[in-house]
């Protein structure tokens, strides 16, 4: 974890946030109006709720994936964070300073410097060559052309495109051409990297792909990344937590075992049903108390974070109970093969 990292302070903090479509909106917030659903208070006032009252923090080097189904209020969400469109009410806080409260010039200085967005839509411009399509931001910004064609250069080589410099947008693979995308982003060095569905428009082979290069590029880089998606499984698969919007609130914010293991109510409930549970849940969601401080003395030990389907092998292959450490070396728990088993069993019921 880097010195940065351990900082108390979010990278991200976003507070009762509201986005609420109609005339005089703002007049709306703190009414008894605002508890409607969605429906009644549109058919009301012809008002409606996009987000609703949400608050949550990022901390530095996280990804944060924020998923829902369609017109959960996700990319709204995005879009507000970066005042792509206006907040009614609540504040974003970047490192500490309010967003909401900036000017203009302000405010383009942030996307310049401070935050980088990757669109469903690669938004290359098709006249430009790769190293040049990477480098675009850095030229907004006034770096001089050496400098941005070096950096343009070390984030082609990062996000595994060399030998492509040359090429343009039309002679790439929709994968490829996400990955320019990636670059771009990447070369303005930000503090945080938001994502807006990037990968739903390519196919599911190469939608793995980009999946993994995230999470190849956050270990090398460590930026914070808040990711938006609908997809279970790419939002349990990326996400160090997870915030399941539906209609415009949040349902749950937990890590992807805190999801699954505990759903917050039968939506989510629901939401999980199909998730192989052994490939989410970690070893503290099936592990006992010890009998005694000694059971399992000489055994395998293990960490009450590995997930249930990596530790298996060990589990099943030794006769008695593991040991279940804590990330401070505490003796927590035990594991057997029958809890193992238990887990598996389940998700073939």
């Amino acid at each position: 974890m880097t010195t940065n990292q351990m900082t108390d302070q979010p990278a991200l903090s976003v507070q009762n946030l509201w986005k609420v479509f109609g005339p005089k909106a703002e007049k709306l917030i703190g009414t008894p109006d605002l508890d409607m659903s969605r429906k009644e208070l549109q058919a009301k006032s012809g008002h409606v709720i996009g987000v609703k009252d949400v608050s949550f923090d990022v901390a530095p080097g996280e990804v944060f994936v924020v998923m829902g189904l369609s017109g959960s209020g996700k990319s709204t969400l995005v879009r507000l964070i970066t005042r792509l469109i206006e907040p009614t009410a609540g504040k974003v806080l970047l490192s500490g300073e309010d967003i909401t409260a900036l000017a203009d010039e302000q405010l383009r200085e942030i996307r310049r410097k401070r935050v980088s967005m990757v669109f469903q839509h690669f938004g290359l411009l098709p006249h430009r060559r790769v190293l040049d399509n990477v480098a675009f931001g850095l030229e907004i910004r006034g770096e001089d052309k050496a400098t941005r064609r070096k950096r343009a250069q070390e984030m082609v080589d990062l996000v595994g495109l060399s030998g492509n410099e040359l090429s343009y947008p039309d002679q790439l693979s929709g994968g490829m051409q996400q990955r320019v995308g990636l670059a771009r982003a990447l070369a303005a060095d930000p503090e945080i990297l938001m994502f807006d569905e990037p990968f739903s428009a390519l196919d599911p082979l190469i939608r793995r792909d980009m999946q993994n290069e995230v999470i190849r590029l956050h270990h090398e880089v460590g930026k914070t990344m808040v990711f938006i998606t609908h997809d279970l499984q790419e939002a349990l698969k990326l996400g160090d937590r997870i915030l399941i919007m539906r209609d415009g609130e949040v349902v749950q914010i937990g890590s992807p075992d805190q999801v699954v293991g505990a759903p917050a109510d039968d939506y989510v409930k629901d939401f999980v049903s199909e998730v192989p549970r052994s490939h989410v849940l970690t070893l503290k969601w099936v592990m006992r108390p010890p009998a005694s401080d000694t059971e399992g003395v000489g055994s395998p030990t293990l960490r009450d974070t590995a997930i249930v389907r990596e530790a298996a092998r060990a589990v099943l292959a030794h006769q008695g109970p593991c040991r279940v450490v804590d990330a401070d070396d505490n003796f927590v728990g035990v594991v057997d093969d029958d809890d193992i088993l238990r887990v598996v069993v389940a998700e073939e019921a």
